[in-house]
């Protein structure tokens, strides 16, 4: 499989906030949206070619039991189900990021699902061909509700104006049995600045629709880098 990274930092997104954990990135995305904060893995993909053995052998230079297997798009690689199979077998605890187009029964304890809104599909002029493609295999509730069988989840959205805010409550109407507990809305961006001014009016929208909001600690922390 192809691998972008691994490191080791602390969890800035969704239930697990504040946790340490090791980050597996893997290279390579069906997706292309165009805020990607990882575009090494998307719009131009980094990174060399790794044996399970090479992945596991990078893990261990940590103590540390919680693994995020993250992207780009972790599920597009079929090794990704061994991977899963071996960091379980040495007592891992594991959480997949998918964006939730794709299922593969790789084992985990929490299947971090961030399906993309109409607002992720970047423009014909900065994406060409991908601006078709990205609409066309973005929506896929059929796999999501997969995904959200398979293992205990959370359902994470990025959201940039109030437009996604209410494209999500249209979203969940797909699932007539979503734990509102598990839906976390994050504001778009990189930097504190763009991060705060969401946050102003989306931090009360989740508590009048009885759903999470989400920081992006990560930025607060470490600011918009890799390896963290």
């Amino acid at each position: 499989m192809r691998i972008a990274e691994i490191y080791h930092s602390i969890q800035g997104e969704g239930l697990l906030t504040g946790t340490p954990s090791i980050f597996i990135r893997t290279s390579g995305c069906n997706l292309r949206c165009w805020f990607c904060d990882t575009p090494f893995t998307s719009w131009n993909p980094e990174g060399e070619i790794n044996s399970l053995d090479q992945v596991l052998a990078r893990t261990a230079a940590w103590d540390c039991r919680h693994v995020v297997l993250t992207g780009g798009e972790p599920l597009l690689w079929k090794e990704t189900v061994a991977l899963c199979e071996q960091l379980r077998s040495l007592g891992k605890h594991i959480t997949i990021e998918t964006a939730g187009t794709l299922f593969q029964p790789a084992p985990c304890d929490l299947m971090s699902i961030s399906p993309k809104l109409a607002n992720s599909t970047p423009a014909i002029e900065q994406s060409g061909p991908w601006h078709q493609r990205h609409e066309a295999t973005r929506h896929r509730p059929d796999i999501v509700q997969q995904l959200m069988a398979h293992a205990p989840y959370q359902l994470k959205f990025v959201i940039n104006d109030m437009a996604d805010a209410e494209d999500v409550l249209a979203y969940l109407r797909f699932f007539s049995k979503v734990d509102r507990e598990r839906v976390l809305l994050m504001p778009q961006g990189t930097q504190l600045d763009e991060l705060e001014q969401r946050a102003q009016w989306l931090i009360p929208w989740c508590r009048d629709h009885q759903l999470r909001f989400c920081e992006r600690a990560h930025i607060h922390w470490f600011g918009s880098q890799r390896g963290t």
